[in-house]
């Protein structure tokens, strides 16, 4: 089941995917996809309604199509995740997660135009795999107990201005909080229809050129214990976003290679969770 929301900004409707590519309305079941109605099982009340046949069917053509979870309370993102990344970059690999936050108010459509901040010379790519959290997390006892808090996945691009993150602070938020910085979507696939995290192939494109062509299954610390190890220190709640990484392929990684300027086009995507695509400007 992939759980979407359509129209213009700050006006979308929630929506349901089914297995046929069908598109249904959901404003009877709730007002949007967030952290609320993951929390009161709203996804087992959307399979409940799509079995029963009793859900309008929506008409897509022409609708925007908007970040899947609405105002998450926290993006966490992971860095260094993948050997490959880590080896690229110069990095060694880390021995516990590399852990950074992210400003919420980034996410945007998996369509959405991409602003390239004022004074930017190196805003760089990062297609990574979202997993977002359906249920409350805290001091979860071992990484066996993730997948009962995990509501879905998706795509995420951790746009990165490089300057910005590695040259004007050491803290790396400066470089990954500009505006429109996470698009996400454009679904969110129910957990149920990932069989398996940790073999998804993640493939970006700049202009049409491939750029990174990765496996979950190089991470350096899985899904599970990803979402185990945050549950430690802060607390996970519903519609939370976690960024897990980036496989090698980044423009800081490959010398010579041009990083983003306005026109350019990145195409995204991950095995079973669809396709992004982003023309960028200048802000």
């Amino acid at each position: 089941m992939k759980l979407l929301r359509l129209g213009p900004v700050g006006q979308e409707v929630p929506a349901v995917q089914d297995g046929d590519g069908r598109t249904y309305a959901l404003g009877a079941l709730t007002p949007d996809i967030d952290g609320p109605f993951l929390a009161d099982g709203g996804v087992e009340r959307v399979r409940a309604a799509l079995a029963a046949g009793v859900l309008p069917p929506l008409d897509t053509e022409g609708l925007r199509v908007g970040a899947p979870i609405a105002r998450p309370g926290k993006v966490i993102c992971v860095g260094l995740n993948y050997r490959d990344h880590a080896e690229e970059t110069g990095a060694a690999i880390p021995a516990r997660p590399v852990v950074f936050m992210k400003d919420p108010a980034t996410v945007v459509g998996a369509y959405d135009r991409v602003l390239i901040p004022r004074g930017s010379t190196r805003t760089d790519w990062e297609v990574e795999l979202a997993v977002v959290i359906g249920r409350q997390a805290r001091y979860l006892d071992s990484p066996e107990d993730a997948a009962a808090v995990i509501g879905g996945y998706a795509i995420s691009n951790d746009v990165s201005e490089r300057e910005f993150q590695l040259d004007f602070s050491p803290q790396w938020d400066l470089g990954k909080s500009c505006e429109t910085f996470n698009p996400l979507g454009p679904w969110l696939v129910t957990a149920d229809e990932v069989a398996d995290p940790q073999a998804l192939g993640l493939r970006l494109s700049v202009n049409g050129e491939p750029r990174q062509d990765g496996s979950t299954k190089n991470m350096v610390f899985d899904v599970a214990h990803l979402v185990w190890y945050l549950s430690q220190y802060m607390v996970l709640n519903p519609g939370d976003v976690i960024n897990t990484g980036t496989p090698a392929g980044v423009a800081l990684g490959l010398p010579g290679t041009p990083y983003l300027r306005a026109g350019d086009t990145v195409e995204l995507a991950i095995d079973g969770l669809g396709r992004q695509s982003q023309t960028f400007a200048q802000a």
